[in-house]
């Protein structure tokens, strides 16, 4: 079978890789072929974050950009046209020597067992570079967001944290963009990927006609975008792939434009990109960003596939249907546009022709007065799957509700709207008698089950609670800061001595 080979660069040099399935992921190959073990195996399905590599590629405006990604859960043909790096790089940047952030690792003692180490170093290398090219110095809050998609069983987080903040301290050591940009560029395909092994085909088209061509001729492949999610399918439910569609080099799909009172982000734009986006408009939202999976996940995974996957529990559908979105559907036939509530059918089951691919979100532009507010409900706080998500956006006039529009994950078969409440609160005042008859409303909406992250029961009362608190923080009297309800404020206020 006819195969081009898999070009990008490894620890800054070029290479050319074939004989690989298609569904290899990148830290097997990093250990296996290339010898590369300080990329550590913890879960292989994103959480721990041992395996936490850096991927530099180009942005769309020329600039260059640097991500941590999970490299258990990342294909190697996708690295096509890209740079990535590992921990052994910093020892060549260095010469040998450690690099400021190992350096400071060492000088805090943020290591004991050292299988997570090599991740934090990644992600807080990431960080360095980051904030070294915009002459930033992080504060906690950045530099604990940074590590949230890293996890340590033995040092504790102190140490760590505050060598996030010592490796700023010690002598600078740029990173040569200029020659990166410059090998990125040389790398750069006219026409798309088109990768085979063993029978199985990567697609890799880079434009959205070829894209729609494909799907047309192939509807049985696999839509790949970050590869969050079918990158578990591989790992944890042993599924073999023969087609996969890889969207990630489409143009037309990493845009997001402003354009006749809609936000429209393209389904490849990455969720790092796509939030940043929304809480421009909407920063009420800038809370469940940063809850959102870790930033290794969302540098990798798209909006788009979060949507075009349909998961009862996804954290963006909730509040992108209670703003009232639409989902742009492509194919060889044409484009259609419908909202994203009516997008979803059942569980897992989405309003998709087998030729169609999801092109763009939209969302509406914040109308004046409009109240919005997104909570997520897990058992931890960083880098979690909801229990309950919950939005909520509403105008008051004159002390009543107008065009309420409430949804939930993790209460139904899909996300959903809580009609019943919407029409309990629709004209009424908003006061507390109101709220009373919209908790009874909220019963009759859902009949959540019972799993392992959470009981029925405890749902309920979740997304009563959520309710409550949108009132107290909304009401036209004596609204509260969102400081003032939010459960982790006492905490936040707290100075614990080590």
């Amino acid at each position: 079978m006819d195969t081009q080979a898999i070009r990008f660069l490894l620890n800054g040099e070029p290479v050319e890789v074939t004989g690989l399935p298609t569904t290899t992921s990148l830290l097997s190959w990093l250990r296996t072929s290339q010898g590369l073990t300080g990329t550590k195996e913890g879960c292989a399905e994103g959480d721990c974050g041992a395996c936490t590599v850096v991927v530099g590629e180009l942005a769309e405006d020329g600039g260059l950009r640097l991500q941590s990604v999970n490299a258990c859960i990342q294909f190697v043909p996708a690295l096509d046209g890209k740079a990535v790096f590992t921990v052994e790089y910093l020892r060549r940047q260095m010469g040998g020597e450690l690099h400021p952030v190992q350096q400071a690792l060492v000088d805090c003692h943020g290591s004991q067992c050292g299988f997570c180490t090599p991740g934090f170093v990644m992600s807080l290398w990431e960080l360095y570079n980051d904030c070294s090219a915009s002459g930033d110095r992080p504060d906690d809050n950045r530099i604990r967001s940074a590590l949230a998609g890293n996890l340590c069983r033995c040092t504790g987080y102190r140490p760590i944290l505050e060598a996030g903040a010592r490796m700023f301290d010690l002598p600078a050591v740029g990173l040569d963009g200029a020659t990166l940009r410059a090998q990125l560029l040389a790398l750069r395909r006219r026409d798309g990927l088109d990768y085979a092994h063993g029978g199985a085909r990567f697609h890799a088209p880079r434009t959205l006609a070829e894209l729609a061509a494909l799907r047309s001729r192939h509807p049985e492949a696999t839509v790949l975008a970050g590869c969050t999610d079918i990158g578990l399918w591989v790992n944890k439910q042993f599924r073999e792939l023969d087609g996969l569609i890889y969207i990630g080099q489409v143009a037309e799909l990493r845009q997001i434009d402003e354009a006749d009172g809609m936000l429209s982000i393209g389904s490849g734009v990455s969720l790092s990109d796509a939030y940043a986006a929304l809480c421009r408009h909407y920063p009420e939202l800038a809370e469940l960003w940063d809850r959102f999976a870790s930033p290794p996940v969302r540098n990798a995974g798209t909006l788009g596939g979060n949507v075009a996957n349909g998961s009862p529990i996804g954290d963006s559908m909730p509040v992108l249907i209670a703003l009232g979105s639409r989902v742009v559907l492509h194919s060889a036939r044409g484009r259609r546009t419908l909202s994203l509530e009516d997008f979803y059918l059942d569980y897992m089951k989405k309003d998709l022709a087998a030729d169609e691919i999801v092109e763009a979100v939209e969302v509406p532009l914040r109308a004046p007065g409009l109240q919005v507010r997104t909570w997520k409900v897990s058992k931890r706080y960083d880098s979690d799957i909801s229990a309950v998500c919950g939005a909520f956006a509403l105008r008051i006039e004159d002390g009543r509700v107008r065009e309420p529009r409430i949804a939930f994950g993790g209460m139904a078969a899909t996300p959903r709207r809580a009609a019943r409440t919407e029409a309990a609160l629709d004209g009424r005042p908003w006061d507390e008698e109101t709220l009373v008859h919209a908790l009874l409303a909220l019963e009759l909406d859902y009949a959540p089950l019972t799993d392992m992250r959470a009981s029925a029961g405890y749902r309920r009362r979740a997304a009563g609670g959520l309710l409550r608190r949108f009132f107290l923080e909304t009401r036209p009297e004596v609204s509260l800061a969102a400081a003032q309800t939010r459960v982790f404020a006492a905490f936040d206020a707290c100075t614990v001595t080590p």
